[in-house]
């Protein structure tokens, strides 16, 4: 399986940096106006959003291979969240485009977003 590529840096992401945690509850109401409460899912998902700037090159190149190979949204790859380096082993990219802008020699530019997969 892949694994998300790291910068020269060792990083995957730069600041600012964003992480959402999303659960799903559903909530019943009963006529007699009781609820009951249930989750849709065991475990929350995960969601980050990697914008990447002054990027040289070769960390550009390396980032549109990836997403090459990984087929926009369709393969599912590994991500080590910086927060607290654990590593999902389920996740695919966001979307199936990527746009990356390189202004000059160290300026590369691009965003992309990692979905955890439910398992």
């Amino acid at each position: 399986m892949s694994t998300f590529p790291t910068l020269k840096t060792g990083a995957v992401m730069q600041y600012p940096a964003q992480r959402n945690v999303q659960f799903s509850t559903v909530a019943l109401q009963f006529v007699d106006g009781s609820e009951q409460r249930f989750r849709s899912y065991q475990a929350p998902l995960h969601r980050w959003l990697i914008q990447l700037n002054l990027l040289d090159q070769s960390e550009l190149h390396e980032l549109q291979e990836f997403f090459r190979a990984m087929v926009g949204q369709a393969e599912s790859f590994s991500f080590t969240d910086p927060w607290g380096s654990t590593n999902y082993p389920s996740c695919s990219l966001g979307r199936d485009s990527m746009m990356a802008v390189l202004v000059g020699e160290w300026n590369g530019q691009t965003s992309l977003t990692v979905l955890e997969n439910r398992s």
